[in-house]
C-alpha cells in the first residue's frame, strides 16, 4: 500500500507538471484565458474584469478584416508627420493569414492613391472610430515587430473628436500605447499628447529589452484610469504618467471616449527615411487585441 500510494502521488506530481506545463504553452502563445485582463507587475496587480472588445483575427489565409470591428484610413498625405507611404486598404498591405492573424505589410512600390499622391511605399493604417470607442480600462495587443530604419509599429488611440474636427487635435488627447521604431528595435514607447505648447511631441516614457522586440511576439499594454495612465510590456509597468507629471495647470485631456488605431508606417519625422538594408515587405504580425474594464 506504501509503495501504492508512492505511485499514485508521484503519477499526480506528474499530472500537475504536465498541467502546468501546458498553461505556459498558452500563455506563451498568448492565447490563454480571455476573460480577464491581469497585468503582474512589481508590487502588486491590478484585475479587470470584463472583456468588453476583442480581436483575434480568425478566418482563411488572405481574408480582409472584419468590417464589423475595423476600419482602413487611406491616403499618402504624410498624416501630419511628413510620412512617405500610401496607406491602403488592399489584401497586400493587410490581411489574415489563416493562423490567427492580422499581418500589416509595407511594400516598396510606385502606388497612386485614390488622393492622387504619388508615393513610393505602401502599407495599411486600422481604426475603429465608427465601430467601437471605450473610456478607461486596460487595452493590450500581441504582437511581433519588423526591424529595419524607416520603419516604425505603432498601436495607439485617439480622442473621439479627432476624425469629428481638423482643430481638435491635440486638445482631444492621444495615447500611444506602443511604438517601436525599426532601427531601434530593443526600445519602445509610450506616449500622451494633449494641448502643451512646451510639450510639442508629448509626453514620453520608454522601456529596453535585452532581446529584440523584432525576434517575436510581445505584449503591448496600457492602463487607462482617470488620473493615471499605466504603459506596460509583457505584463510590467514600465511607466506611470499622472496629471502631476505635467506643467502646473495643464489640462489632462484624457476624460472622454477614445478609439484604438494601428499601423505600419514608413517614414516620418521621428522614424527616418527607410536604407538600401531595410527589408521589403516589412510585416508587422498581430496576434489578438484586448480591451478590458
Amino acid at each position: 500500500m506504501r509503495f501504492r500510494g508512492r505511485a499514485l502521488a508521484l503519477v499526480g506530481l506528474i499530472a500537475v507538471f504536465v498541467a502546468l506545463v501546458v498553461a505556459v504553452e498558452a500563455t506563451s502563445r498568448g492565447r490563454g484565458d480571455s476573460s480577464r485582463g491581469i497585468i503582474s507587475v512589481r508590487g502588486g496587480s491590478s484585475k479587470w474584469p470584463r472583456l468588453i472588445w476583442s480581436d483575434n483575427f480568425e478566418g482563411p489565409a488572405g481574408a480582409s478584416l472584419n468590417s464589423k470591428k475595423w476600419s482602413f484610413d487611406t491616403g499618402g498625405s504624410g498624416w501630419g508627420n511628413q510620412e512617405l507611404e500610401s496607406y491602403t486598404s488592399r489584401p497586400t498591405n493587410a490581411e489574415l493569414d489563416g493562423h490567427g492573424h492580422l499581418v500589416i505589410s509595407a511594400h516598396a512600390e510606385t502606388y497612386i492613391g485614390r488622393d492622387g499622391i504619388t508615393r513610393s511605399y505602401t502599407s495599411a493604417r486600422l481604426q475603429t472610430f465608427s465601430e467601437f470607442q471605450f473610456k478607461y480600462g486596460l487595452v493590450e495587443a500581441r504582437i511581433k515587430v519588423p526591424s529595419g530604419a524607416g520603419l516604425i509599429s505603432q498601436f495607439w488611440a485617439l480622442g473621439s473628436e479627432a476624425y469629428e474636427s481638423s482643430s481638435a487635435w491635440p486638445g482631444s488627447g492621444e495615447i500611444d500605447t506602443m511604438e517601436v521604431r525599426g532601427s531601434q528595435p530593443h526600445v519602445v514607447e509610450g506616449t500622451v499628447h494633449g494641448p502643451w505648447p512646451w510639450a510639442p511631441h508629448g509626453v514620453s516614457a520608454s522601456a529596453r529589452t535585452s532581446a529584440s522586440l523584432a525576434a517575436g511576439f510581445n505584449v503591448y499594454g496600457m492602463e487607462w484610469t482617470p488620473d493615471k495612465i499605466r504603459f506596460i510590456l509583457d505584463g510590467s509597468v514600465y511607466q506611470t504618467i499622472t496629471p502631476a507629471d505635467l506643467r502646473a495647470g495643464a489640462a489632462w485631456p484624457f476624460k472622454h471616449p477614445y478609439f484604438l488605431l494601428m499601423d505600419l508606417a514608413v517614414g516620418g519625422e521621428w522614424a527616418g527615411s527607410p536604407r538600401s538594408r531595410t527589408p521589403f515587405p516589412a510585416k508587422m504580425v498581430v496576434d489578438w487585441v484586448r480591451v478590458w474594464q
